[in-house]
């Protein structure tokens, strides 16, 4: 597939089958992660990969809305972000969960970002509640979760005509 393919073909998909991702899909997918560029080069991000179903479903209630689809995902990698390596801990986890998006995309899997940053659970921060429930310090941030998993739902690719050229602007 040609990268634009992938690009095209990149769709959040929230409904999963029950086959399971394997080994060697998922060592792709992470590997694509961790070819993820970084500010200066710092690499302060870290995947942990959550295979375990009730741990699925505590992440599935991180948030108010939008997160439920974890508990069907087979795997969710949670994205986690080392605020004492850079302050770019943002830019640099958006930047990796997109190549995590898109890898899996690549291989016909599945994939959907779950927000996490700035969102909230009942009043609560859900970075704390995803932190609870994996237990890791605080100076780890979690911009996002990506939750995986082989469909059979996944949406039509878009098409070249989707593009919206009027979002280009040239500067003279």
């Amino acid at each position: 597939m040609e990268f634009i393919d992938v690009l095209l073909k990149r769709r959040s998909t929230r409904k999963f089958n029950d086959n399971p991702i394997t080994k060697d899909e998922l060592d792709k997918i992470l590997k694509a992660g961790l070819l993820a560029p970084s500010s200066m080069n710092r690499k302060p991000i870290s995947f942990l990969v959550v295979e375990r179903k009730e741990t699925l479903a505590e992440l599935a209630q991180a948030k108010d809305h939008g997160a439920e689809l974890l508990k069907d995902a087979d795997k969710a990698i949670v994205v986690i972000a080392d605020t004492m390596i850079s302050d770019t801990w943002c830019e640099d986890s958006s930047i990796a969960l997109t190549y995590l998006h898109l890898a899996a995309t690549d291989l016909g899997i599945g994939s959907c970002w779950v927000q996490i940053h700035m969102r909230k659970k009942d009043g609560v921060y859900a970075e704390k509640v995803v932190r609870d429930i994996i237990k890791i310090d605080e100076h780890y941030r979690i911009a996002g979760i990506m939750a995986l998993g082989h469909s059979d739902d996944i949406p039509q690719p878009h098409t070249m005509d989707d593009i919206d050229k009027g979002k280009i602007h040239f500067l003279v």
